[in-house]
């Protein structure tokens, strides 16, 4: 049996998109080459991964059972990579990052400084982003590795760890705001003022009836709107603690504030280079088994 890792992740792939044509447009090649590179596992594998007679094609029983088999060779072969990444002579040029404000670590800046020793001609990128744009930015390789607030789901193409460091947000106004001289606001008291609220450029929230809210693309923005008093914002307590110049007031509010994980996600088809490898392995070496492939 002549397996390769082409036909396993056009496999899992078009698994998770439901459509051979999307697969092509993620994996960057023909729908052809996908079509057939699904066909020859199936003839290697003596079973139809697909059905083909609807509108799209949806997994058979045998592609839902092998399909797990298909994603922890994928899994294997990606580690596989990032450790030859290390042990190679060749290194790249610029790593780029694409950090989330949730993530404060004193681990991180640790790494980071022994990151800078080891590779001291290392061009080294920060692109600031949340949520889906995290994940868009190491889909399309426009950076190696990106810390996220942590999810149930990642796209198949995305392998993540969660890091041993936890977060926290809580939902903060100015100290002039109507809502900081209440002892105990509730959900009531938020709807009645405006809400500055987080908004993704890959998933923008649309505009909403009947509510008073401004919205943006990073928290650090939402803090200089709560400075100004223009409504409440959820924040990450450490940015509302070094920048909030002491003019943000915390609400009580039962449930706040809460934790947040960290996920580190990196590419699964992309081979990391020997620092981003050294990279994820110095900050995951602490995470959870069953996270890391």
């Amino acid at each position: 049996m002549s397996l390769s890792i082409e036909m396993l992740s056009a496999f899992s792939c078009a698994a998770e998109l439901g459509s051979f044509s999307a697969t092509a447009r993620r994996l960057g090649k023909s729908q052809s080459t996908i079509s057939e590179a699904i066909a020859n596992l199936e003839i290697e594998l003596g079973s139809p991964l697909f059905d083909r007679g609807g509108h799209t094609p949806t997994l058979t029983e045998a592609g839902r059972q092998l399909l797990r088999h298909a994603r922890q060779v994928l899994d294997a072969s990606d580690a596989m990579r990032r450790q030859a990444s290390l042990l190679a002579a060749g290194q790249e040029p610029r790593l780029t990052l694409a950090l989330s404000d949730t993530y404060q670590s004193s681990q991180f800046q640790t790494v980071t400084m022994e990151l800078e020793r080891r590779f001291p001609e290392l061009e080294l990128e920060c692109l600031v982003a949340e949520h889906d744009d995290v994940s868009e930015l190491v889909l399309t390789g426009r950076a190696h590795l990106g810390f996220i607030a942590a999810r149930a789901n990642y796209p198949v193409d995305i392998g993540h760890a969660t890091l041993s460091e936890a977060s926290e947000t809580a939902l903060f106004v100015a100290r002039s705001h109507p809502l900081a001289s209440l002892a105990r606001p509730t959900a009531e008291d938020l709807a009645r003022h405006r809400e500055l609220r987080l908004n993704t450029y890959v998933n923008a929230h649309p505009p909403a009836q009947g509510r008073r809210r401004w919205l943006a693309p990073s928290y650090l923005m939402l803090l200089e709107m709560a400075r100004m008093g223009a409504g409440w914002a959820e924040l990450p307590c450490w940015q509302a603690r070094s920048f909030g110049g002491g003019e943000l007031t915390q609400l009580d509010m039962t449930g706040w504030p809460r934790p947040v994980l960290v996920d580190l996600i990196w590419l699964h088809r992309k081979p990391l280079g020997q620092a981003a490898a050294w990279l994820l392995r110095e900050l995951t070496q602490s995470a959870a088994p069953q996270d890391m492939p």
